[in-house]
């Protein structure tokens, strides 16, 4: 069974190894995905973004991980979340949050973001590859960052990065590599933020939940998708 804790209990791993974490709210209409309408209907971009988190916890789960973690904010728990160990995410700011999360959970840590739901497990074979690095840094193409790996987690090195800029992912990885952290880069991915994001997500992995999504509600939105 999947098992909730309460924002103030740590997270410890069961054996060593590496923790992976989905970062993630709940999918409701209107508060996620806001800037796929009007081109598709509150109700339908919330379908779209809970189809990209399907996606990618389905991914995290084929990861040869020590344990899983989604770091949710919301009440109800998404479709594919079994198999994961469930913290709840406490207020603040998104740097405050995710400073909590690497306060909170034991050992190595990697962060993965609900926006790539075309994230495969070759684009972070890397870092169970080589899991002794200091640190992973996931730049996003609009500027952030989709994941972050730290062998030894500490929240001050999130706490204080200025979120959703298009400076944020340069930010953050000059804190790594200013704290003396031998930083590996993965991949770089695209985030859905905007309908063009989506269309181009939905091309580059067209088997996905999310392109299924996708495809299903431009079908039923007024002049569909462009």
């Amino acid at each position: 069974m999947t098992r909730e804790q309460g924002a103030s209990e740590p997270v410890t791993a069961r054996h060593e190894g590496v923790t992976v974490a989905v970062v993630a709210k709940e999918c409701l209409p209107g508060k996620v995905k806001t800037r796929l309408t009007p081109a598709l209907t509150p109700e339908g971009a919330a379908r779209v973004a809970a189809a990209s988190l399907a996606d990618t916890l389905a991914t995290v789960s084929a990861l040869p991980a020590a344990r899983r973690v989604l770091f949710y904010d919301g009440d109800v728990l998404p479709e594919g979340a079994a198999a994961f160990d469930v913290l709840h995410q406490p207020g603040g700011g998104l740097d405050e949050r995710l400073g909590f999360l690497f306060d909170t959970v034991d050992g190595p840590l990697l962060l993965v973001g609900m926006d790539t739901p075309q994230v495969s497990a070759a684009a972070l074979a890397p870092v169970f590859d080589d899991p002794e690095r200091d640190a992973w840094f996931g730049p996003a193409e609009d500027g952030g960052f989709w994941s972050l790996y730290l062998r030894e987690p500490t929240g001050d090195l999130l706490r204080g990065v200025p979120m959703s800029q298009d400076d944020t992912g340069a930010v953050q990885l000059e804190r790594l590599r200013s704290a003396g952290l031998g930083t590996g880069l993965l991949t770089e991915l695209l985030d859905v933020d905007t309908l063009p994001d989506a269309e181009r997500v939905a091309a580059l992995a067209p088997a996905t939940r999310f392109a299924a999504a996708l495809a299903a509600e431009s079908a039923t939105t007024s002049g569909g998708v462009r």
